[in-house]
């Protein structure tokens, strides 16, 4: 089931980026996409993020993939 919902996000990741256009103007010109570089480079840093979490997700390694974010997070190092 992990490796059909991967391939899954792998497709729509694909998709957002080749589609960046339609999903930037989904969204339209909201002003905290300002700070990424707009709508469309939006869609492009979601598509990539989406891309490499289901080939993680697929290879069973999310733990290692997330580890760093656990610095980020307050007390997620504990227990």
């Amino acid at each position: 089931m992990e490796i059909f919902l991967g391939l899954i996000g792998i497709v729509a990741s694909i998709a957002i980026i080749k589609y960046r256009e339609a999903v930037g103007d989904l969204f339209g010109g909201a002003e905290w996409t300002k700070y990424v570089g707009g709508p469309y480079n939006m869609a492009i840093i979601v598509g990539i993020i989406l891309f490499f979490f289901s080939l993680a997700k697929m290879t069973g390694t999310t733990d290692f993939f997330l580890y760093p974010l656990k610095f980020l997070i307050p007390g997620a190092m504990r227990g």
